[in-house]
């Protein structure tokens, strides 16, 4: 069965839970009758400080991060390219947990089928080898400008998928059939009164500026902020321990 419209789509994160950390970057490819139809791209600002292991793997540092766009913003542009094509990504279960957790948040509908080169390697390849899109992307001599960097690796799943098409699909159909992409997510509560209270007194007395999103601020969020805030510069003195 070959598919011959798709959107792959790759996000980067802050982090691996859908609940609790960001979608940071998103890069996707609509493909039309195996033809690239059109690209899409966008950085979200995260509206928090990125841990050096996000900077190390992406390249994407914290100025880069405050110039991007606002997921509200976002989301409804990414859920029109995306339309209803199958999802074509590396473990793209992964990338769309988040973007469901996304429309969740939102009250909005994310339904998608999914194609996951992952999947198709473990199936085609011999088992034991290490599957990573890099080592991939090495192995048949797919070339990435930029390694975990959202646009780069939706290309090279693209890639990587017509290039085990072209191979395999006629000896091994049933592994190129799209199938339900299901994630169980739990729509996140709003941050409560006492914990807006308590991060804003934090900020205050530490004098430091949060670029929030109050009025769709998370419980999740707002304890990840305040967590952040006491580890960096300490909890606020209560009255008896200041001698």
């Amino acid at each position: 069965m070959i598919i011959e419209d798709y959107v792959a789509i790759d996000l980067e994160m802050t982090g691996l839970n859908a609940r609790r950390d960001c979608i940071l970057e998103i890069g996707a490819v609509r493909v039309k009758h195996k033809k690239t139809e059109a690209t899409y791209q966008a950085m979200i600002h995260p509206h928090l400080e990125l841990s050096e292991e996000v900077i190390g793997l992406t390249g994407i540092t914290n100025e880069m991060a405050a110039r991007g766009r606002e997921l509200d913003e976002v989301f409804p542009e990414i859920a029109a390219f995306c339309a209803d094509f199958p999802l074509l990504g590396h473990n793209v279960i992964f990338d769309y947990g988040f973007l469901k957790q996304a429309a969740l948040n939102r009250n909005q509908e994310f339904e998608h089928q999914g194609i996951d080169t992952l999947k198709i390697a473990e199936k085609l390849l011999p088992p034991g080898e290490k599957k990573t899109l890099a080592i991939l992307c090495d192995r048949y001599g797919i070339r990435r400008e930029r390694q975990h960097r959202a646009l780069d690796d939706a290309l090279a799943a693209m890639e990587l998928y017509e290039l085990f098409e072209s191979q395999y699909e006629a000896q091994y159909p049933e592994v190129f059939v799209p199938y339900p992409l299901i994630y169980k997510a739990k729509k996140q509560s709003p941050a409560t009164g006492r914990q807006i209270g308590h991060l804003r007194e934090l900020a205050e007395y530490h004098n430091v500026v949060l670029n929030l999103n109050w009025e769709t601020l998370t419980k999740n969020e707002a304890s990840r902020q305040i967590d952040r805030l006491i580890a960096r510069y300490g909890r606020i003195p209560k009255p008896e321990d200041i001698t």
